[in-house]
């Protein structure tokens, strides 16, 4: 049996008083890509922050790469070779485009350099016209570009991306899609959230739905499709 890159175990997160998280269980291998689904508010963004130590779990368990992690800050925790990008981007908009790339480059943690300032660039062909202008000129859809580059210039294990194509229109969400399936493809373990299923379920090997915190759905893409009554139930279509 595979040995699970990522493994989250019986994991409880609360905001103040209100129980986000409810034992939430689910794995990741080296090289899967998993679609994180659900409604708004139903705990899609928390799982992912208490991943990357944002969020400090009440209870439960997560080790990524052999290592319990639920008690290390986030930059242990990215130092172990977990890259995310979160919901709003989180670029430095005072730094140029160049800048927020190179800022991050490193190696792996095996010592891989398999993405590098140039293949970026090659993969995100609206930066490399942009190197010099400011994070905060750029529009909705190359923020987000450059956010996904950053956190790929440090040659991660594992990519969280929230809302990948939030609020972008429809021909730049088109482009953000295919970079994903390229992440995908070139054997970087990633877990994606976004409400569009039908492009999500085109990519992952797995999908977790998760309602009010808890996972009611953990299975294959082709299993997922072929239930539309939870993807009625679940994901409002």
């Amino acid at each position: 049996m595979t040995k699970p890159l990522l493994q989250v175990s019986g994991l409880n997160t609360y905001y103040g008083a209100s129980h986000v998280l409810r034992d939430v269980d689910f794995k990741i291998v080296a090289g899967q890509t998993i679609g994180l689904m659900g409604r708004n508010g139903m705990g899609k963004s928390t799982l992912l922050k208490s991943i990357t130590g944002l969020l400090k779990p009440r209870s439960g368990r997560i080790e990524f790469q052999d290592t319990a992690i639920h008690t290390k800050t986030a930059y242990d925790i990215a130092l172990l070779g977990m890259a995310y990008v979160p919901e709003g981007r989180g670029i430095f908009g005072n730094l140029s485009v160049h800048e927020n790339l190179v800022m991050s480059e490193r190696a792996g943690v095996r010592g891989q350099r398999d993405w590098t300032y140039q293949r970026v660039l090659d993969t995100f062909p609206r930066l490399g016209e942009r190197l010099q202008h400011g994070g905060q000129q750029l529009s909705g859809g190359e923020q987000q570009m450059l956010s996904i580059g950053r956190a790929l210039m440090t040659n991660p294990d594992l990519l969280l991306l929230d809302e990948a194509t939030e609020g972008l229109a429809p021909l730049i969400a088109q482009d953000i899609w295919r970079i994903c399936e390229l992440i995908s493809k070139s054997g970087i373990s990633t877990v994606i959230v976004d409400k569009n299923w039908q492009h999500v379920t085109r990519i992952t090997q797995r999908n977790l739905i998760l309602v009010k915190g808890e996972v009611v759905f953990e299975g294959g893409s082709s299993e997922l499709l072929a239930q539309p009554e939870l993807l009625n139930q679940h994901l409002g279509v």
